[in-house]
């Protein structure tokens, strides 16, 4: 598979599993629909993956294993310290009002417990597969790859769309640096699934008591 195709058909696969759950809100099925949506659609976009035999330029030179495996570890930290740093901007030019996007997220999960397998496993690995690899190597084929980064990552940002713009603007261009860094999709899907899972434990944690918020 060409990486025109494959492209396409990753990108196809998210728009499929994004608007798909809204014609199960009449029947209440709407959050189900969802963690389903989000895992198949996150096993469909693996196998589309290792499908396609059109490396990125920077897939060429890819790290070892063990690196890939400890740079993706690190990443998580280095992420969150990133998204304070683009909270603390956005503080300087007006109120900072907490992530609706990730609100919304754990409300979900206090009545729906297995919606957390979306938000922590199906939703970011199919958010590395469109944003980075489906995205950057697309545009980055026709253009530049540091324009398929640029762009990438403000698409991912519109994506969230809950007013943290910059968040996610640093966020994703950081996953595609860690990408290209070690020309591995893995290391940024580790990266990104260790922080929505670290997100959404401390969240719950806070919820219940456990973890004092000053």
């Amino acid at each position: 598979m060409s990486l025109s195709k494959y492209s396409f058909a990753t990108i196809l696969t998210y728009g499929i599993v994004f608007f798909l759950p809204g014609a199960f809100v009449s029947a209440g099925l709407a959050v189900p629909a969802t963690t389903i949506g989000y895992l198949v659609g996150a096993v469909m976009m693996v196998g589309l993956y290792f499908f396609q035999k059109e490396p990125l330029s920077f897939e060429h030179h890819r790290s070892k294993p063990s690196a890939i495996f400890i740079y993706g570890l690190s990443g998580i930290i280095i992420a969150i310290l990133l998204q304070n740093v683009a909270v603390f901007i956005e503080s300087l030019f007006g109120e900072v009002t907490a992530s609706e996007n990730t609100a919304n997220i754990i409300q979900i999960i206090l009545h729906q417990p297995l919606f957390a397998l979306a938000a922590m496993v199906g939703g970011p690995i199919m958010e590395e597969f469109v944003f980075r690899r489906a995205l950057v190597g697309i545009i980055g084929k026709y253009t530049h790859v540091g324009i398929g980064i640029g762009i990438s990552a403000i698409a991912f940002a519109f994506a969230h769309n809950d007013g943290h713009l910059l968040v996610y603007i640093f966020l994703g261009l950081f996953f595609s640096g860690l990408y290209a860094l070690t020309g591995s999709i893995w290391t940024s899907m580790i990266t990104h699934v260790g922080m929505n899972t670290l997100v959404v434990i401390v969240q719950l944690l806070v919820y219940h008591g456990y973890i004092q918020v000053p």
